[in-house]
């Protein structure tokens, strides 16, 4: 995990619940330790559980500055300049965005926020499976993720900088020694997550060796072969998004959010957030997923934004793909997102069989799959890309 993270000390590394809880241990242990610097950066483009668990050191005689978001989807570091003095404790921001997949200048916001003084909290979960992280060239304090969303179990992880875990006041068994990660991992182990982590990272390991035509004859490292499957991933994708954008544009009716330019599609990941005119998002999940499509409705866990996007109703759909996702599949969203826009009345979805009705659905198309076959699809696109045969 250390590796992946381009960290180096394992030790940097605790392993958990999940990230929210991570978030919370830190935030407590930063409340106890503001002194004179009080002023804690947030953004309304962040999850919200990157924003309440800052917002609730307020009691304890924090002050929150907001760090807005551009009617484009953004976050501008010129627009951090000011909210930045010699009281500001930290800056807590995400990498990308779980709702409009903007990807954030961290590196750049760490810049600033160390030549004020203050530290850095990022949440990778949403950035993860797309695309590398390395907490030496963001330059961040503190990192928390998600293990299920890099293909692992339901856990979490937390990343921080030695010096900066080394002072942080944490709840411990007092025969428990003061130092990371065992000051931070509470309680037992969960080892059987653990393990699966670690299954997922040699996935991806052996995927980049596998982009790299046999990795350099076994040449590469470890960390070069996961570099380079995560950047030939975020290149694949990359194809599908601007797929995806010119097809839901196509669509009359349609509401794309977020960055939208073909030529700016580095700075998004393959996550988008869409409203179809005078069809809630509700009914249109309802909708695709009577034809096998997942996709999400509602807030996505980021209300404050979507009150900003959408001010009417707060909710939109989510469609979300990854590196084992095709062009086919996103033909197949598109059509029939299309057919939605064109049939469905706002009060009944459409192709949905009320309960009073006995008649039996008609055949669907089989769900997308995601596993077996898929994976070694998705290995092949991936080396298509490289150029290696």
């Amino acid at each position: 995990m250390a590796v992946f993270l381009n960290g180096d000390d394992p030790d940097e590394i605790a392993f958990g619940m999940n990230a929210t809880s991570f978030m919370r241990l830190v935030s407590l242990a930063i409340g106890q330790t503001m002194g004179e610097r009080r002023e804690i950066v947030v953004t309304d483009l962040d999850h919200e559980s990157n924003i309440a668990t800052w917002l609730a050191l307020e009691r304890e005689g924090a002050l929150i500055r907001w760090w807005k978001v551009r009617d484009d989807g953004t976050l501008d570091v010129a627009d951090l300049e000011p909210l930045l003095s010699s009281r500001t404790r930290l800056v807590a921001c995400t990498v990308a965005s779980n709702a409009l997949g903007t990807i954030i200048d961290v590196a750049e916001v760490a810049r600033r926020a160390h030549a004020a003084g203050a530290e850095v909290f990022l949440d990778a979960v949403q950035y993860a499976p797309h695309g590398p992280i390395d907490v030496k060239a963001w330059g961040c304090d503190y990192l928390v993720c998600s293990g299920y969303k890099i293909f692992a179990p339901h856990m979490g992880f937390l990343w921080g900088r030695r010096a900066a875990l080394e002072t942080l006041p944490t709840f411990r068994e007092e025969f428990l020694p003061d130092t990371p990660p065992s000051k931070i991992e509470v309680g037992t182990f969960v080892y059987e997550n653990v393990a699966g982590m670690n299954a997922a990272i040699e996935y991806l390991a052996e995927l980049g060796e596998m982009c790299d035509g046999g990795g350099n004859g076994g040449s590469s490292s470890y960390r070069q072969r996961l570099v380079t499957a995560m950047e030939a991933i975020r290149q694949y994708e990359g194809g599908l998004s601007c797929a995806l954008l010119e097809g839901i544009g196509a669509i009359k009716g349609a509401s794309v959010y977020g960055i939208q330019d073909p030529k700016a599609i580095a700075q998004r990941l393959p996550t988008f957030l869409f409203n179809l005119t005078n069809i809630s998002p509700a009914t249109v999940a309802a909708n695709l997923a009577a034809k096998g499509i997942a996709v999400r409705d509602g807030n996505m866990y980021s209300p404050r934004l979507m009150k900003r996007l959408v001010p009417r109703q707060s909710s939109a759909v989510r469609a979300s793909l990854v590196h084992y996702n095709t062009r086919d599949e996103i033909r197949r969203f598109v059509d029939a997102v299309e057919e939605i826009a064109c049939n469905t009345r706002q009060d009944r979805p459409a192709n949905i069989i009320p309960l009073w009705n006995s008649k039996p659905p008609s055949p669907q198309p089989e769900p997308l799959d995601i596993v077996g076959d898929r994976l070694h699809e998705a290995i092949s696109l991936l080396r298509d890309i490289t150029g290696d045969p």
